[in-house]
């Protein structure tokens, strides 16, 4: 695993006392009758441990994430393609019917479209390994790209309030209302179909820039339809029917805009489901050897969760024995906790439970 770490607490010196009370243990016969190069041998390995940290991440997980990426790429491609037919069939009646309630859907529609280019680019930067500089990789793109849907989702807002308070100061006739009707038609059934998609695949590869840009193709189709009621008010002779709908929309479109920023703003501070953090507390307390826990911590990392907890483990294990439980309990968080592909793990002996919040010094160990 990419940049996974063990860490283990130096012991702390124990009194003859304290040595009786354990006794001689199944481990400490064992090693004392190990030969002196097996003593060398394992020493070697928890000092090349030490110095050399090395990956532990599951294969699966790895290839969990990279089909993340591409799921997401080939969610905004689809939905650029279904929003870019439904732009082109709207703009064709805008030029015919002359509806100026259309023209704002259509830009709306080809803004939803043009979303998918940032997107695109976060995913394609999340691809990037980490480096030196940018040591957690560049997973954080998706929740740059994420700040500009919500943007996006906001100047949706303005332009449809600044056409409904238009066309309510000065109304206008529509023509080829029946058509205008369908172009509506055609905008709601392809925005929801995108909203639909975008939102399950965010939602189901972690992917918070991806909700928000389905909540985004929502709030056009609710501006769609605005334009499919307006129509029908304006053919029973209601002139100001688009404009009042316009409006209503727009209050709809700016509770939208709240549930994104919302999502957006959780992610950018870290926040993750307490659900998740109790299901890694469960997983480290099944680990045969771990005798107490910690603080757990979690963080997103575009669509790929990242944890850091500390356990408790007997005070009589060696350096080496402690590292291989942190081992086991690292792969026990992999395989329980979803979207989870890293894992810190921090040991310290039986004296973390006095230590508040923090253990004391740690060794980095893998």
């Amino acid at each position: 695993m990419e940049g996974n770490e063990h860490a283990h607490a130096p012991g702390h010196p124990h009194s003859p006392d304290h040595r009786q009370g354990h006794g001689h243990t199944h481990v400490e016969d064992e090693h004392r009758h190990r030969s002196a190069g097996a003593r060398l041998k394992r020493l070697r390995h928890g000092l090349a441990h030490a110095v050399a940290p090395h990956s532990h991440e599951a294969a699966d997980k790895v290839d969990t994430a990279m089909e993340s990426s591409r799921e997401g790429m080939r969610t905004l491609w689809i939905s650029l393609a279904v929003l870019g037919a439904t732009t082109a069939v709207q703009a064709l009646i805008v030029a015919l019917s002359g509806s100026v309630a259309l023209l704002g859907d259509t830009i709306h529609n080809a803004t939803d479209a043009l979303t998918a280019v940032p997107l695109g680019m976060a995913f394609l930067l999340g691809r990037r390994a980490a480096n030196r500089r940018y040591t957690y990789g560049y997973g954080r793109a998706e929740d740059l790209a994420g700040i500009l849907v919500v943007a996006a989702i906001a100047a949706s807002a303005v332009l449809a309030a600044w056409v409904a308070f238009d066309r309510l100061l000065a109304p206008r006739d529509i023509t080829h209302l029946w058509a205008v009707s369908a172009a509506g038609l055609t905008g709601f059934v392809g925005n929801e179909w995108v909203a639909r998609y975008r939102i399950r695949t965010g939602r189901k590869i972690g992917s918070a820039a991806l909700v928000a840009d389905g909540l985004h193709a929502r709030t056009d189709g609710f501006t769609s339809l605005a334009v499919l009621l307006g129509s029908g008010g304006a053919a029973l002779g209601w002139r100001t029917a688009d404009p009042v709908v316009g409006l209503v929309i727009t209050a709809a479109i700016l509770f939208v805009l709240k549930d994104a920023a919302r999502e957006v703003y959780h992610r950018l501070m870290d926040s993750v489901d307490p659900v998740l953090v109790a299901t890694a507390e469960s997983a480290l307390r099944s680990v045969d050897g771990v005798i107490g826990i910690g603080p757990v911590r979690m963080r997103w990392i575009g669509h790929a969760l990242r944890a850091e907890a500390d356990i408790v483990v007997p005070a009589h294990l060696t350096v080496v024995q402690a590292h291989e439980l942190a081992v086991a309990a690292e792969h026990a968080l992999i395989h329980t906790v979803p979207r989870l592909t890293a894992a810190t793990i921090h040991t310290d002996h039986t004296a973390l439970a006095h230590h508040g919040d923090r253990p004391g010094p740690t060794l980095a160990l893998e």
